[in-house]
């Protein structure tokens, strides 16, 4: 991918390394108990998530993007004083948070072009930069639960050690697959500014589980073909496709389909319990936005065929 020599965004917000944000208080890392003053430290708070996985909950969900059904959830008390970035930049990070960036404008270029073609005006979000575990408006995520979108505060959210997973974990190297992360939640932001997420999310109040679970899939397959409307239409104006960049954001779509993650971790596929959507389904969206350019071809929500 051809980047190095493009527009850096001013809508970066590192908080990566031992100190965290100013106003984040002092005396360690740890989540506030309420009136009562007490905090939640290092172990206890390990202690905590593993509770929450003992009692059937995931910590992801206390947090996660709001477009998805899964991820939706009604406003939350006032995040935690959690302190971000407990570990300091890994060697090499830099580079990608300049990477990062220079994505991050790209996106903001392409969006803003196609919201002046419908008459409106794209509202570009923060993509905050971070180590081990953020708070956001949506509440606090380790690094784990990976890049997301917090409709709340209009913010990006990733560790760049995820990049580090992408290549060895889902076997899915390359610059352009890592910006195809970026684009996907990109692809929320812009959901949100479209009224598509807020329609998810009243209509998700009133679906079974199972129900639910399929909306999902068409939100972030969406947002998959967000992505390659981003690409389609950075390409043409641009230029920043080089040989070999569509393989690696196709392999990246292919790599972290639901089927393919829960066979690695289960053994085996629940098709009822997907969120996200196949690798055949993710790859599929993603060319469609890539190939089209428009966002009348991502309409995942009113096709019979995923």
């Amino acid at each position: 991918m051809r980047w190095r020599g493009g527009r850096r965004s001013e809508n970066v917000e590192d908080r990566r390394g031992a100190g965290g944000p100013a106003g984040y208080g002092r005396g360690g890392p740890g989540v506030s108990l309420g009136g009562r003053g007490g905090k939640l430290g290092g172990i206890g708070f390990l202690i905590f998530l593993f509770l929450l996985l003992i009692f059937g909950l995931d910590p992801s969900m206390l947090l996660r993007q709001g477009p998805s059904p899964e991820e939706t959830m009604p406003a939350p008390a006032p995040a935690p004083a959690l302190r971000d970035g407990l570990s300091p930049p890994s060697e090499g990070q830099d580079e990608m948070a300049d990477f990062v960036s220079v994505v991050l404008a790209d996106t903001e270029d392409t969006w803003t072009t196609l919201f002046r073609q419908l008459g409106g005006s794209y509202r570009p979000p923060t993509l905050v930069l971070f180590n081990d575990f953020a708070r956001s408006s949506c509440g606090f995520a380790e690094a784990a639960v990976g890049p997301f979108y917090c409709p709340l505060d209009q913010k990006v959210y990733i560790d760049l050690a995820f990049y580090e997973e992408l290549r060895s974990r889902f076997r899915a190297p390359g610059d352009f697959a890592q910006a195809y992360v970026i684009a996907h939640e990109i692809g929320h932001h812009v959901q949100n500014l479209l009224g598509i997420a807020e329609q998810v999310q009243d209509l998700r109040g009133r679906l079974s589980p199972g129900e639910a679970n399929r909306l999902s899939v068409r939100t972030e397959l969406q947002a998959d073909c967000f992505a390659g409307i981003w690409a389609h239409h950075a390409q043409r104006a641009r230029q920043i496709l080089e040989d070999g960049d569509i393989e690696e954001a196709l392999n990246a779509a292919s790599a972290i389909g639901d089927d393919r993650i829960q066979r690695h971790a289960r053994g085996y596929v629940a098709p009822d319990s997907f969120t996200h959507g196949s690798s055949e389904q993710r790859v599929r969206w993603f060319s469609r936005g890539l190939r089209e350019g428009s966002l009348d071809s991502c309409d995942s929500f009113n096709t019979d065929r995923l």
